[in-house]
C-alpha cells in the first residue's frame, strides 16, 4: 500500500490528538460505544490520508479512573495502574477500529505487555510514524500520579509533533461551562498562563506547564463535529488555539 503524502493544506504534519475515555462510551455511562469507536476512527482515518503523522493518547476514564478510585478508599497508586490499564483496552478498541478501516496503527504501552502491544522504545514509535502509521500511546507514563493528558503532552514533545489536538465536547476553551451557562465566552486564542491562572480545565496544570515549557501549541475542538478534526487541519472550522 502506498503511503499517503502531506496534502499542501495541512498546516501541520505531525499531531498528537488526545481524547478522554468517556469519548469513546457514546450516550452510555459505562464502557465502550463500538458505533463511537468506529465514528472518531473514521475522523482520524481521514486525517491520515491528508498524509498527516498522528499520534494518540486516550484517558481510561470511561472504565476507570484512578482519582475517583483513590476517593472512594482505594490506595492511590494502585488505583492510578489500574487506570493505566483501562487505556491500554481502549487503545486496543481504537487500534481494531482503524485497522478495520485499513490504517496501519501500532499500540505502545509505557507498562510492557508483549502479548497484546509494543513496549515504548522512542525511536520505534518514531520510525512507525515516518511510516504513516497511526501510534496510540496506552498506559499514560507509566507512573502513577500523572494523568493521561500529562502522558500526551510528554510523548507529543518526544515525538516532535506539532501540535496538540485535544477533542471534547464542546468547540473550544470557554470561562464557564457552555452547558450550564448561556453568557459563556468562548475563546480564539489564550495564553498558557491564562489558563492555569483561570482554572480554565483545558489540561491539567502539569500538561499546560510543559506545553508551555516546550512552546507546544494545543489546539482544543470539538470531537463531536463530524468532519471538524480534518478541518481544522486545514485552517477551518471553529476552535481555541493556546499558545503562549
Amino acid at each position: 500500500m502506498s503511503k499517503p503524502v502531506l496534502e499542501p493544506s495541512a498546516k501541520y504534519s505531525r499531531v498528537m490528538l488526545k481524547i478522554s475515555g468517556e469519548a469513546l462510551m457514546g450516550d452510555q455511562g459505562f464502557g465502550l460505544h463500538p458505533p463511537t469507536v468506529q465514528r472518531i476512527a473514521s475522523e482520524v482515518k481521514s486525517v491520515q490520508e491528508m498524509g498527516v503523522e498522528i499520534c494518540m493518547v486516550i484517558g481510561g476514564g470511561n472504565i476507570f479512573r484512578g482519582l475517583a478510585g483513590s476517593a472512594q478508599g482505594m490506595e492511590r497508586t494502585t488505583a492510578d495502574y489500574m487506570g493505566m490499564l483501562a487505556t491500554v483496552m481502549n487503545a486496543l478498541a481504537m487500534q481494531s477500529a482503524l485497522e478495520g478501516l485499513g490504517v496501519f496503527t501500532r499500540v505502545i504501552s509505557a507498562i510492557p505487555m508483549d502479548q497484546v502491544c509494543e513496549p515504548y522504545i522512542r525511536r520505534r514509535a518514531v520510525r512507525h510514524l515516518e511510516k504513516k502509521r497511526v501510534v496510540i500511546f496506552a498506559a499514560g507514563t507509566g507512573n502513577p500520579y500523572f494523568t493521561t493528558d500529562t502522558a500526551a503532552t510528554l510523548r507529543a514533545n518526544e515525538m516532535a509533533c506539532q501540535a496538540i489536538f485535544k477533542g471534547t465536547k464542546v468547540d473550544g476553551v470557554y470561562d464557564k461551562d457552555p452547558k450550564k451557562f448561556t453568557d459563556a465566552k468562548r475563546y480564539d486564542t489564550v495564553s498558557y498562563d491564562e489558563c492555569l491562572a483561570k482554572h480554565l480545565g483545558v489540561m491539567d496544570a502539569s500538561a499546560i506547564a510543559l506545553a508551555r515549557d516546550n512552546s507546544l501549541p494545543i489546539i482544543v475542538f470539538s470531537l463531536d463535529e463530524p468532519g471538524g478534526f480534518r478541518g481544522i487541519l486545514r485552517g477551518e472550522g471553529t476552535y481555541t488555539r493556546v499558545q503562549g
